[in-house]
């Protein structure tokens, strides 16, 4: 079933989700598993599944270094297949700009249209840990505009090099990136907005937001989505803070602004225990304000660690 269903179908109950990490190759399922299983008592009706772009690793060969392409968590395709099956709940592969060609996007998109996938999320992705600007691939998409477009053709049967007349065409529900206090990389929140419509207009049928700790920042920013003609849903993401380091790391990576109450509240913990536990006690106010306000969804970031989404869902669910 399409997200966009789901919302519907919950007649403005406020649903769960929540994201999860592929783990690194040579690791088993098995831990994801038991990262899912207690989470399923609140019944999501659909999980994300992030994708990770190549990295670069340097091989010694013949006392020279060479340097060759890996990706450290593959498979995930595979593994919503595999969500899916286990447990009978939809499953939203991220779908990336970067590290992909465009026929590769193809194929992935084929793949997830045979195993029943019926929604992805459409993002272009980070730019490398060398490269200072994101760089698009050779042969892949610069913008996820551009992604979302190729997703809409292939809906109508359009593939790269053919048209193929079908009884049977894919039918992606579209999902895109929202950012309540802009993009890293636009000049402003305006401008953003307007990349945001572009977006809505080429297909995308939801947003997702970026993780942010000020509901005020959130509600302005669908405020001003609205008034642009914005008017699908636009669910907000959320992550609790789980280690100290996160003061630093969130807004040096996201270019988010962390409460001053929060940021006290973290200062003030003797050890990431105690933090842990802080995140999970503010992301319990964060969301209670979010489900009185009627969010579609409450969705979390659980960025491979469940115990803390779970004791926050207890609270709500």
């Amino acid at each position: 079933m399409k997200i966009t269903e789901h919302i519907k179908k919950a007649n403005e109950k406020t649903l769960f989700s929540f994201e999860i990490i592929p783990p690194k190759k040579g690791k088993s399922i098995e831990d994801l598993y038991a990262n899912i299983d207690p989470l399923m008592e609140f019944k999501p009706p659909f999980i994300d599944v992030t994708t990770s772009r190549e990295e670069y690793v340097y091989v010694e060969k013949d006392g020279l270094l060479d340097r060759k392409v890996t990706r450290m968590r593959p498979g995930t395709v595979g593994i919503c297949a595999a969500i899916k099956h286990k447990y009978d709940v939809d499953t939203v592969p991220h779908v990336l700009c970067g590290g992909f060609t465009k026929e590769e996007t193809e194929y992935l998109l084929v793949d997830c249209h045979y195993l029943g996938i019926d929604n992805v999320m459409a993002l272009r992705g980070d730019a490398m840990s060398h490269q200072k600007y994101f760089e698009a691939s050779k042969g892949g998409h610069q913008y996820a505009i551009n992604l979302v477009e190729q997703i809409q053709n292939l809906n109508r049967g359009k593939y790269l090099h053919d048209v193929i007349e079908s009884d049977n065409c894919a039918d992606f529900c579209i999902g895109v990136a929202g950012y309540p206090e802009k993009h890293l990389e636009a000049p402003s929140l305006q401008t953003d907005l307007k990349r945001l419509k572009e977006k809505v207009d080429a297909g995308a049928d939801y947003v997702v937001t970026q993780m942010f700790f000020d509901n005020k920042k959130y509600f302005e920013f669908v405020d001003a989505a609205k008034s642009m003609r914005i008017n699908i849903p636009i669910i907000p993401g959320i992550k609790p803070i789980a280690v100290k380091k996160h003061l630093q790391l969130l807004p040096q990576v996201f270019r988010i602004d962390i409460p001053e109450e929060l940021i006290k509240e973290v200062d003030s913990c003797k050890s990431n225990k105690e933090v842990r536990q802080v995140g999970i006690e503010f992301a319990i106010q964060q969301s209670k304000e979010l489900l009185e306000a009627g969010v579609p969804v409450l969705h979390y970031y659980s960025m491979g660690k469940s115990d803390n989404i779970q004791a926050i869902a207890k609270e709500l669910f």
